[in-house]
């Protein structure tokens, strides 16, 4: 499963306009756990990212993920931002100047970027929990609409958790009973990658 630049950049716009059309799903899921700041910040960081994809011209997929990349990471406050930047980050350095990407090797490569830079596994009601078993779908040979559909059931099974990372950990037990706003987030945008609705 491969992807070519103008691939990629449908996709990234895709998943914008998913951000912003859930904008006030993820604020109000982070109120319940958090600071209530993930969809705005999300859909800011990602309202830079279009302006960056309408006033520049990309060669490769890898240039359009370095892109994505760090305009997160400076433009989006909390912890959002340097984890989503860190994925695309691992994301770009694996594309490098290739003119296709491995759409799952992409998401393996992510994976493991936001593993190291938030120390989180599965089960710590994180974006994890959305992500790990997308990947591991996409190894298994899933669609992207499988692929998809593995992230949104991982971000479903973070209502049961307790959280063990970030702001919402510090709630313990009371964390329990919410969908973690940063696994549907990124189902959202797994979602919007693959192409169809959310």
């Amino acid at each position: 499963m491969r992807c070519d630049t103008a691939g990629v950049i449908a996709g990234v716009r895709r998943a914008a306009e998913a951000v912003a059309a859930h904008r006030d799903e993820l604020v109000d899921l982070d109120k319940a756990i958090g600071d209530g700041d993930h969809g705005e910040n999300l859909k800011r960081g990602f309202g830079f990212v279009v302006d960056a994809l309408d006033s520049s011209t990309f060669d490769t997929p890898g240039a359009v993920l370095k892109m994505v990349a760090t305009t997160l990471i400076s433009k989006v406050g909390g912890a959002s931002g340097p984890l989503y930047g860190t994925a695309f980050l691992r994301a770009a350095t694996l594309a490098g100047e290739a003119p296709e990407i491995d759409v799952v090797a992409a998401l393996q490569a992510a994976l493991g970027g936001i593993v190291d830079r938030g120390k989180a596994v599965v089960g710590d009601k994180t974006i994890v929990d959305a992500l790990a078993p997308a990947v591991e779908a996409g190894l298994g040979g899933a669609t992207l609409a499988g692929i998809a559909d593995a992230a949104d059931e991982g971000a479903a099974s973070t209502v049961a958790l307790v959280a063990r990372k970030g702001r919402a950990s510090y709630l313990g037990q009371r964390s329990a009973g919410h969908l973690d706003p940063g696994a549907r987030s990124t189902a959202i945008m797994l979602r919007a990658f693959a192409g169809g609705g959310s």
